[in-house]
């Protein structure tokens, strides 16, 4: 999940892409340009030891939008594909 929160505040598409499961992957990434991610706090996590195959995070990423201040709250879900984690889903919480 840090990560992937990096490759956002970094704007790396291509690593978001691959860490992107196929089955719910987007053909693309866009990044709008107002936007400045600020903060991630992770909240709670599920499973997503070595011995799962599937793993919850709930998280808070702060971030600016044209100067104002908000967050996006989440629960993404992970799950290994071909030995790696990636992300599958997600439900947006508030």
């Amino acid at each position: 999940m840090r990560s992937r929160y990096t490759a956002f505040v970094v704007r790396d598409a291509a690593y978001l892409l691959r860490t992107w499961h196929p089955g719910t992957r987007p053909p693309s990434v866009d990044f709008d340009p107002a936007m400045r991610w600020t903060g991630l706090e992770i909240l709670d996590t599920t499973e997503g030891s070595a011995f799962h195959t599937t793993g919850t995070v709930t998280f808070r990423a702060h971030y600016t939008d044209d100067g104002r201040p908000d967050a996006l709250h989440e629960k993404s879900r992970f799950v290994r594909h071909d030995g790696a984690w990636v992300y599958a889903s997600a439900v947006f919480i508030d």
